[in-house]
């Protein structure tokens, strides 16, 4: 699959540059504009001008072949999503919840912060980076 994307994608690659080269390659159509004016062109300023010529079909050719590269791409990127989701992707399980109930009971009502015991992330009996020795 992956031989198959690379190849995709370098012709993606030419395709678009290909197609931007056709593009600025060619005469606007509003180059002729001035014919609405009297300067003397004889081709029309927003109608059909007969058939269209080879750089126009090859740029028309040139983007449905874009898009269908952008979409055999996408195709290829959503399988491989989809085979990343199934496997080779692990899956993290909450750690159980203790039913264990705190050691400490909360405050009474009538109690002050002087006399309520501060909560701690760590026991006591646990060394934490921060302590300072004491001396």
């Amino acid at each position: 699959m992956d031989t198959l994307e690379t190849i995709l994608l370098i012709l993606l690659v030419l395709n678009s540059v290909a197609l931007a080269a056709l593009v600025l390659l060619q005469q606007g159509k509003g180059a002729d504009i001035g014919a609405a004016f009297g300067s003397g062109s004889a081709n029309t300023v927003f109608g059909s001008s007969g058939s269209a010529s080879f750089l126009a079909k090859l740029t028309t050719w040139l983007a449905i072949g874009f898009f269908a590269l952008s979409m055999g791409l996408a195709f290829i990127a959503k399988n491989r999503a989809t085979q990343l989701n199934v496997s080779d992707v692990p899956v993290v399980v909450p750690a159980p919840q203790s039913t264990k109930q705190p050691t400490t009971a909360p405050p009474a009502r009538g109690d002050t912060q002087q006399n309520a015991k501060p909560e701690t992330l760590t026991p006591s009996n646990e060394p934490v980076d921060s302590d300072i020795p004491k001396s």
